[in-house]
């Protein structure tokens, strides 16, 4: 029997299965583009499936709740600050690390958090803070530790600047006046604060 010239001919245009880290990466993207788009209120489940080009049973087979989701999508989209500048000066390892701060803090997820913890009520708001505590402070932290401690070791530094106070002043003062004050942090707000709040609180007594 001869096959008919009206017969439709298979579509290969349709999208392969995904499945694994594939298909969850597709998830977690869609809901970061929906986050962009509709905010947090207006992000669905079914929202981020169809986003994704998926079934919402495989987005809730992976995470049961709203709040899951974003938070990890959230913390997969943030850019890492992985290593401490080692530029031979303190000044201008805590310029880059400031740099670096910054371009997390205004990344598409970066921003996102902020809208999120907005539009969240006060227990789920206390989820994503968590989410920036995590990714972006104690990250921050740690990688100021390590250019104070060598900015010690060069004599650049007093000996005892290696504290929590010191440490926390530059993730502390970029989120408030981020929060606060809606600065974007140009490259000449950084080299102030480098200049007029962090040298003069590490600078050696006598120099």
């Amino acid at each position: 029997m001869a096959t008919s010239r009206w017969t439709a001919a298979p579509d290969r245009t349709a999208s392969p299965r995904r499945r694994g880290a594939v298909l969850e990466r597709a998830i977690l993207d869609a809901a970061l583009e929906q986050l962009s788009t509709v905010g947090w209120k207006g992000l669905t489940m079914e929202g981020v499936a169809a986003e994704a080009q998926t079934g919402k049973a495989a987005v809730y087979r992976r995470w049961p709740s709203k709040e899951d989701l974003v938070a990890d999508a959230l913390v997969a989209g943030l850019p890492r600050l992985e290593e401490a500048p080692d530029l031979g000066s303190i000044r201008e390892d805590l310029l880059t690390l400031c740099r670096q701060v910054r371009q997390i803090m205004f990344s598409r997820p970066g921003v996102a958090i902020r809208s999120v913890i907005h539009e969240c009520d006060q227990l789920q708001a206390e989820r994503f803070e968590g989410v920036i505590v995590g990714s972006v402070v104690e990250p921050t932290v740690k990688l100021l530790c390590a250019v104070i401690t060598r900015g010690i070791e060069r004599g650049e530094v007093r000996s005892d600047a290696a504290n929590g106070y010191v440490f926390d002043a530059i993730p502390a003062m970029m989120m408030y006046r981020s929060k606060m004050c809606a600065s974007e942090w140009s490259d000449q707000d950084l080299g102030e604060m480098v200049d007029q709040l962090m040298l003069p609180l590490l600078r050696p007594q006598g120099v």
